[in-house]
């Protein structure tokens, strides 16, 4: 939690960060644990992020089926 809040800390408006995760924002709270410094997180990322959200089946699986 807290090296990657220093993280974000650091770049934030500063440089560009890419995050990728399976995991929905809505569920970033819970798996942070600590509500401060989630909010403290997520308020950094989400504030300008450019969000693109994949939908559909997995191109593993699609790729895996084909052979």
């Amino acid at each position: 939690r807290q090296t990657l809040m220093e993280i974000i800390e650091d770049r934030h408006g500063k440089r560009s960060t890419i995050m990728a995760s399976q995991l929905p924002i809505e569920a970033w709270h819970q798996t942070i644990g600590e509500q401060t410094i989630a909010d403290a997180i997520l308020d950094r990322l989400v504030h300008t992020a450019h969000r693109i959200n994949i939908k559909g089946e997995s191109m593993r699986k699609k790729l895996r089926n084909k052979s």
